[in-house]
């Protein structure tokens, strides 16, 4: 799109956030009411359910307790109930080469339940909702064409001159130019504002991609959230609700890993194929795969930014990393980004701190960057140990699967890291009094 040379200037947001999926909209969300002025561009911003298809959106995510105390308190929750949410009370995870088998189960943490299953679509309207209710947040339907290094002699955020002016000038993709005090990357994997500033990633293909659709089988998946570790890849069946508190629902949303050289001929099969292959690699845990919607695949990366900062830029959710879904963490760090974002920006606010002080980014570089690291690597390594193909290995990783499901301590340290609640929580995400759904 070109850019219009007599584009009208607009007031100059103190926070200008690129993205306007879940972890962008958290951040607006929890900074609404603020004394900042807020801008979230997104060239496609949440449709209204009245606009959703009538088949369940194949993008779902597996929300934490964490992630669940975040979007309560930011009043998204109830919408988000009142449409659909699918809550599961066990896990369980075997190894189809072998006889390994762990089982995770919600009374065993003491709550009742250890996460819940939500299309993505539910979670970003929701989102959307709270944030075009708060009265210094503006969201455009723009893009992003591309980020300068602003001319302090052009400088035209109205500051004094004993102010510095900010560091960026952001052009949109209607020719406004903004001179934003804080510029948020929070619009994905594909980040154009991590591009545009030359952000060094580490990134490598894991020669895989997952196959994501919605299921239905013949016997109700009772609320279990089920993965099974294949030769390709973990395969797993997610529970789904056609309503919050249906009881016996028999639709999963499945993640399929296969390799490459895999991928073209199990996307060619027909509907029934493709649900008689998915049920005997599932081990017809629930019966027949009866019914399948429409299928997707999308490559697997691994990515971290190696700074998720620089003056007055920060990265947050898959803008700075992004995570194999073998455990289906991604968002989860995600919204625990902005969260904490969120946090340093009012702690700034507090101190009468400039919002791009570096202390502000720097302190949200370092909450976040190791704990994203920690289970990154905890994730590479599931990967790898379940992905050899050495019989021995194959017979000790089954051994310690046995030894590990008898041993409860061990295993409600798991849940308590899997269910968000541990290392240096922000305050949204603590525990308290939340109610459970």
């Amino acid at each position: 799109m070109s850019i219009s040379p007599q584009a009208v200037p607009v007031a100059q947001p103190d926070l200008l956030i690129v993205g306007a999926g879940m972890a962008g909209l958290t951040l607006a969300a929890a900074l609404a009411g603020e004394p900042l002025s807020i801008l979230v561009i997104d060239p496609h911003v949440p449709a209204a359910p009245e606009h959703w298809p009538a088949s369940f959106d194949p993008r779902v995510s597996a929300l934490t307790q964490a992630s669940e105390n975040i979007l309560r308190r930011l009043g998204a929750w109830d919408e988000m109930a009142a449409q659909r949410v699918a809550p599961f009370a066990h896990m369980d995870v075997w190894d189809g080469d072998g006889t390994g088998n762990i089982q995770f189960h919600a009374r065993e943490a003491g709550t009742e339940h250890l996460g819940h299953i939500v299309e993505n679509r539910i979670t970003t309207h929701a989102l959307y909702q709270q944030v075009m209710a708060a009265p210094n947040i503006e969201c455009r339907r723009l893009g992003l064409e591309k980020i300068l290094e602003n001319d302090p002699r052009q400088d035209a955020s109205g500051g004094s001159p004993d102010t510095a002016p900010a560091r960026w000038r952001v052009v949109l993709s209607d020719g406004t130019e903004l001179t934003p005090a804080l510029l948020i990357g929070a619009d994905g994997a594909r980040s154009r504002v991590r591009d545009q500033l030359g952000f060094r990633c580490r990134t490598w293909s894991y020669g895989q991609s997952a196959i994501v659709t919605t299921v239905r089988t013949q016997q109700p998946h009772g609320d279990v959230a089920r993965q099974v570790f294949l030769d390709s890849g973990p395969l797993a069946f997610l529970p789904l609700r056609e309503h919050s508190n249906e009881r016996r629902s028999c639709l999963s949303s499945i993640v399929w890993t296969l390799e490459d050289e895999q991928l073209a001929a199990i996307m060619a099969l027909p509907d029934a194929e493709f649900c008689q292959r998915l049920g005997r690699a599932f081990e017809q845990r629930l019966g027949n795969v009866v019914q399948a919607d429409p299928r997707y695949a999308f490559p697997l990366l691994q990515n971290h930014a190696v700074d998720y900062i620089q003056p007055g830029v920060a990265l947050i959710g898959d803008a700075a990393h992004t995570i194999h879904p073998l455990a289906g963490q991604g968002i989860n760090l995600g919204l625990l980004d902005a969260a904490v974002l969120a946090e340093e920006i009012q702690r700034a606010l507090g101190c009468q701190l400039p919002l791009d002080d570096p202390s502000v980014l720097r302190r949200f570089q370092r909450r976040r960057k190791p704990h994203n690291l920690l289970l990154m690597s905890a994730m590479e390594g599931f990967k790898r140990l379940f992905g050899a193909d050495i019989p021995p290995l194959r017979v000790a990783r089954n051994l310690g699967m046995s030894l590990f499901n008898r041993h409860t301590l061990i295993k409600n340290q798991i849940m308590t890291r899997a269910m968000g609640m541990e290392g240096d929580l922000p305050a949204l995400a603590q525990p308290g009094l939340v109610a459970d759904f």
